[in-house]
């Protein structure tokens, strides 16, 4: 519980001390940067996601039609 205590009173420190940052022109900037590269990381797991999907989903067409096939035969 002790751990936990210290947990919360440290993110609490460094809401406080981000917002007090942000106030200035450099501070905005360094959010800015961060902001940015969350977004791009972001959008790259999605797009990296979205390919997994396709291709999947290719591989299962692929497959579907290989055991069509095969019943077609018998």
């Amino acid at each position: 519980m002790r751990k936990l205590a210290w947990l919360l009173a440290g993110a609490a420190l460094g809401f406080v001390a981000a917002h007090f940052v942000n106030q200035t022109p450099g501070g905005r900037r360094f959010f800015d940067r961060v902001n940015r590269g969350a977004r791009e990381f972001g959008d790259a797991v999605v797009a990296g996601y979205r390919e997994a999907e396709h291709a999947s989903a290719e591989a299962l067409d692929d497959v579907e039609r290989r055991l069509a096939k095969l019943e077609a035969k018998n």
